[in-house]
């Protein structure tokens, strides 16, 4: 395998890989726009992807708003990284990689003999992924473009998935969360990082943004044919939870 990081589309049937040389030659499904969505329905806010889909998205501007330590899930990552459970060997994806802090972390915890897949639905999120990967010598890591239906991953092909503050961007929950329960390994582990969204409690920037709260997002997963397993602790979540699941042997 070489050591340059490659980017990945998979085909809808997930039966062959197509290596995507040049990332503007991949075609992402628009987000869904549906006005006045209840907070169970299918579908993240309207809009809410399109500027991850702007192919003059500027990824500095994203590292001053990700890899602060004032964002709970960046400061709390190694509280994070030990709460996911992942070991040298293991194979990790890393839904909604974004500016790939975590996936650089699961790189460097699963060792040459893992393997690590940053998932996302920009083009420019993982071109610069791909670009610190080989300036670091990372050569256990695979760029994946999704799309708004699916992971594009194949069938059980990872231990771990980890989504952190993505899930409320899933257009099409159902469809994902079965794309993601096709890939995981029987007995694999998914870990969801997200934000309380409690009336008179979460920020008005929460309650517009993340279409819904804890328990509704846990019985989705649920539904998708997960098995819950924890709520873990992160003594420095105020904002953020974080939940375990797995999918049954």
């Amino acid at each position: 395998m070489s050591a340059s990081i490659r980017f990945f589309l998979c085909s809808m049937a997930l039966a062959t890989f197509s290596v995507c040389v040049a990332q503007d030659t991949a075609v992402v499904e628009p987000p869904a726009a549906v006005a006045n969505a209840p907070a169970n329905q299918d579908t993240a806010r309207p809009g809410l992807n399109d500027r991850f889909l702007d192919p003059e998205l500027d990824v500095s501007e994203w590292l001053g708003r990700f890899e602060i330590e004032s964002r709970e899930v960046y400061s709390a990552r190694e509280r994070v990284l030990d709460a996911c459970g992942i070991k040298p060997g293991m194979s990790v994806a890393d839904i909604g990689a974004g500016t790939g802090f975590y996936t650089r972390l699961f790189a460097e915890t699963v060792g040459k003999q893992g393997w690590v897949y940053a998932v996302d639905i920009s083009p420019r999120f993982l071109e610069d992924i791909n670009n610190k990967a080989d300036e670091q010598k990372v050569s256990n890591l695979t760029c994946v473009l999704c799309s708004e239906r699916s992971a594009h991953l194949p069938p059980n092909s990872v231990d771990v998935v980890f989504i952190c503050d993505t899930y409320h961007h899933f257009a099409h929950h159902e469809s994902t969360l079965a794309s993601i329960h096709k890939a995981l390994k029987p007995g694999g582990t998914l870990v969801l990082v997200e934000f309380h969204r409690i009336p008179g409690q979460s920020t008005d920037f929460i309650m517009g943004h993340v279409r819904a709260g804890q328990e509704v997002f846990k019985s989705e997963i649920v539904s998708a044919g997960f098995e819950f397993d924890a709520e873990v602790n992160i003594p420095t979540f105020k904002e953020n939870y974080l939940l375990k699941f797995r999918k049954p042997q």
